[in-house]
């Protein structure tokens, strides 16, 4: 009776979060540290941690809302709103950084007009800080769309997005 009464008192939770987050947390709630492969596992279904995912997950978990909030907020890989149709990851490491990194990421957020861990308006491009892509021979990198490329510069990040605009 005690789960029927947990049910009762959560906040009202769209269908689709509700079974994707369920059908995470009961593959994963068991193995010790569930929650970031959790977390993880929710954003891979649903793109994001929505906000009304918390409240279930930290039943599922049995953790506070502080808990796991804490933890969705402490790690800036996990996004709390749908990311744009495209993600462009800069490297924002040493390496990059000193090869013309923090250039890159003017010339970018102006271009976009947007800063890290924001879409565009047009829900297009979402732009995401990274501490390393494992491509320093290549500095500066960036990921875009899951695909790395190096020497970037401003002229060849023009070169893409006019390239890739829909």
């Amino acid at each position: 009776m005690k789960r029927a009464i947990d049910i009762a008192v959560l906040p009202a939770i769209p269908e689709h979060i509700r079974v994707a987050v369920l059908e995470v947390t009961g593959r994963l709630k068991d193995m010790p540290g569930a929650l970031l492969p959790i977390l993880h596992g929710v954003q891979d279904a649903l793109g994001y941690v929505p906000e009304e995912a918390v409240p279930l997950i930290a039943r599922e978990m049995n953790l506070s809302r502080a808990d796991v909030h804490g933890v969705i907020t402490f790690y800036h890989h996990f996004r709390q709103r749908p990311a744009g149709r495209r993600v462009i990851h800069l490297c924002r490491a040493e390496s990059c950084q000193a090869m013309g990194a923090v250039t890159l990421e003017q010339h970018v957020k102006r271009r976009l007009d947007i800063d890290f861990h924001q879409t565009t308006a047009d829900g297009a491009y979402t732009l995401e800080p990274v501490y390393c892509l494992g491509n320093c021979a290549c500095s500066p990198a960036m990921m875009m769309d899951g695909e790395l490329k190096g020497r970037m510069t401003p002229e060849r990040f023009d070169a893409w997005l006019e390239a890739e605009a829909p």
